[in-house]
């Protein structure tokens, strides 16, 4: 294997490092945050827990419950993830290619998701280094608070959300709940919830419009088989080769792949 494949292969994988190191300190730092302002002000955020470990002159108590909080939130990162970024309309978008296709289980759920994962990687990008220069990396340095770190590692996200949002989930929860509604349309218990529902609805929008030309061909091949007397030939059979055919034709990975990425702002 030629050196320099290896090399750029190294490169790939620090780099990936680097964003997921970002996305798991963004994490810690969403629940561990508020946590700790909360803790001050009540003189004690843990009840049960905090009795379980008796706090001690050199803080092991403190530290034991920070590390019951970070293995926590690292069992929750890919849910928390998928929450803030563009993987859910990526996913749903290549599942309905899959069904549109009438390939139930090609290509495999492993690749599927894989790709939807680069994707989001791709598109998120500017994101999360965006949250690594003003937040992450300072917060490191001892130059910024947990406090300001929180808001400045939340802010890139809170911007892409509010970029891709209908104004009209934002509603919803909002009038759902007092509270959210007096903390304004930016606040994180109204903004997460309204910005995956508005994901789901553009995922189906595309899963729409990516199936429509695979049932034409499926209306054709049916029509052809009952003119010919065929009723006992299943259609799909029939139809499924030439809906390969037309997806590699028109280049439909790259088609659909590029498009997907623009889709967002």
């Amino acid at each position: 294997m030629p050196s320099h494949w290896c090399d750029e292969g190294m490169s790939v994988v620090m780099v990936w490092r680097g964003k997921w190191a970002t996305a798991a300190l963004l994490l810690l730092l969403l629940v561990l945050a508020p946590s700790s302002a909360a803790a001050q002000q009540t003189g004690g955020q843990f009840g049960g827990l905090a009795s379980l470990f008796p706090e001690t002159a050199d803080g092991t108590s403190s530290r034991i419950i920070q590390l019951v909080l970070v293995i926590t939130v690292l069992s929750l990162a890919p849910g928390i993830l998928i929450m803030v970024t563009c993987f859910t309309r990526f996913v749903i978008a290549l599942s309905f290619l899959r069904v549109g296709l009438g390939l139930p289980s090609t290509p495999a759920n492993i690749i599927l998701v894989s790709l939807a994962l680069f994707m989001t990687a791709f598109t998120m990008s500017p994101t999360f280094d965006k949250a690594w220069e003003t937040g992450v990396k300072p917060f490191m340095d001892k130059k910024l608070s947990e406090d300001a770190a929180f808001q400045k590692i939340t802010d890139p996200f809170r911007e892409f959300m509010m970029a891709n949002v209908r104004q009209k989930d934002i509603d919803l929860f909002a009038g759902m709940s007092p509270q959210a509604s007096a903390e304004g349309a930016t606040a994180l218990r109204t903004l997460i919830p309204a910005f995956m529902i508005s994901e789901l609805r553009r995922g189906f929008e595309i899963g729409f419009l990516i199936m429509l030309p695979f049932l034409v061909i499926d209306l054709i091949a049916s029509t052809v088989l009952m003119a010919m007397g065929m009723m006992m030939v299943s259609p799909t059979t029939v139809s499924l080769p030439f809906k390969v055919l037309f997806f590699i034709l028109i280049d439909g990975w790259n088609l659909l792949v590029g498009n997907l990425v623009r889709s967002f702002h």
